[in-house]
């Protein structure tokens, strides 16, 4: 499997998570279920998961400002926790925005590009590929996605099959 193809499955599987957190309660989704530093709740979860990749991709692959300054409502969050009292529209309109930068991005994407090391801003001794960052966010997602997943499913939420084999072609 290549990025574009793990891509594509992750849209799709996205599409099944969103469907799945719209229709659950705002309760369950707001509910401080873990206790980390920043991720208290799913919804937290969902906005961790758009920003990873919004900002890996555009402040350090792209050097560009992320797709959160454009959002007015978002811009001025810290990271969390404080999603919890957002609109699940609010969030997902995000990572759709995301989303769509991140698409644009993987359509010109050549194979030098893949091969081009940097170094993330916060961190400017560490090197990086571009293949790599775009697998860690790849990754990131799937597994975030699947911790929602478990959290619905502690809630008495049936989720969404997101395992690879169900988007496989025939």
């Amino acid at each position: 499997m290549n990025l574009l193809e793990m891509y594509d499955y992750l849209l799709r599987a996205r599409r099944d998570l969103w469907a799945a957190l719209e229709a659950a309660p705002d309760e369950v989704l707001s509910r401080p279920l873990l206790g980390g530093e920043r991720l208290h709740c799913i919804k937290d979860l969902v906005f961790h998961i758009a920003s990873v990749e919004d900002f890996w991709l555009h402040e350090d692959i792209l050097c560009s400002a992320p797709v959160l300054m454009n959002m007015p409502a978002l811009r001025d969050t810290t990271g969390g926790p404080e999603y919890a009292g957002f609109a699940l529209q609010t969030l997902l309109d995000y990572w759709k925005a995301v989303e769509r930068g991140t698409r644009a991005y993987l359509a010109a994407l050549t194979e030098a590009e893949l091969k081009r090391v940097l170094s993330p801003h916060d961190d400017p001794a560490r090197r990086y590929t571009v293949s790599g960052i775009l697998w860690h966010v790849m990754l990131h997602e799937v597994r975030h996605t699947a911790q929602i997943a478990v959290l619905l499913r502690n809630q008495g939420i049936k989720p969404p099959a997101l395992d690879l084999l169900w988007y496989l072609p025939g």
